[in-house]
């Protein structure tokens, strides 16, 4: 298990142009979220459902990782053993600057990826930035079922939970970079490790920052080579 866990959310991808959940005049506020990313909305309202991801992947092409996701890929690199790398966003923005997937823990799924329906297959494909029907038209080359976005949808159980839970345990430092706070509960690991870093653009009503051991108000591109010195002390410590 890793001696740091770098935890991050959507404000670390926004400096690379990727809208967030919360931000206005963006994909999100042209669709009801009530109706496209529920547990039932493949079933309900599976065409705009669609749409939506399929806008949402293709989104993703053009985009480059900042600074703050090449120094993170940087230190991975250096140190793959005591790192993990652990983030709420469904972008592809770490893979490309340069990690391998395996070394990168989505907790909420993968944009570019789609997943048969059929519970028993199971399947997962990457398609890139493909609309989901032009992927073998839509369905399983295995079973024929059709496929949904391989995100995990409001009301779904989030199985790689899990593993952050697993990868805490003997977590040394806990960084968090970019998230409200308002999905995953960062005071109670801030709580349960030795030493915390907080890295917002500002403070969330959903986090406590007198928890962290460190708070930085700013981008996560101006923070990120503070944050890097103080990974790189704990690791050298010895």
């Amino acid at each position: 298990m890793a001696r740091v866990v770098l935890f991050s959310g959507a404000g670390i991808s926004a400096e690379s142009g990727i809208s967030t959940f919360r931000e206005s005049g963006g994909l999100w506020d042209r669709y009801d979220v009530n109706v496209v990313c529920n547990y039932d909305s493949m079933q309900k309202n599976e065409a705009i459902t669609i749409e939506f991801y399929d806008k949402r992947r293709a989104d993703l092409e053009d985009k480059e990782p900042n600074y703050a996701h090449d120094v993170i890929a940087d230190l991975k690199e250096k140190y793959p053993d005591d790192i993990a790398v652990i983030t709420q966003n469904v972008d592809n923005l770490f893979e490309k600057a340069g990690l391998k997937h395996e070394d990168v823990i989505h907790l909420h799924g993968f944009m570019t990826e789609v997943r048969c329906q059929n519970q028993q297959c199971n399947k997962i494909f990457d398609i890139g930035y493909k609309s989901l029907y032009d992927a073998h038209n839509g369905f399983c080359p295995r079973c024929g079922t059709g496929f949904r976005p391989n995100i995990v949808f409001f009301g779904e159980a989030v199985p790689m939970y899990e593993e952050l839970n697993r990868q805490i345990q003997d977590c040394e430092l806990f960084v968090v970079i970019g998230t409200s706070g308002n999905v995953v509960g960062v005071n109670t690991i801030a709580q349960y490790v030795q030493r915390s870093i907080l890295n917002n653009y500002e403070p969330s009503p959903a986090i406590e920052d007198a928890l962290f051991s460190k708070v930085l108000y700013k981008k996560a591109t101006d923070a990120i080579e503070e944050i890097a010195e103080e990974i790189e002390a704990v690791l050298e410590s010895r």
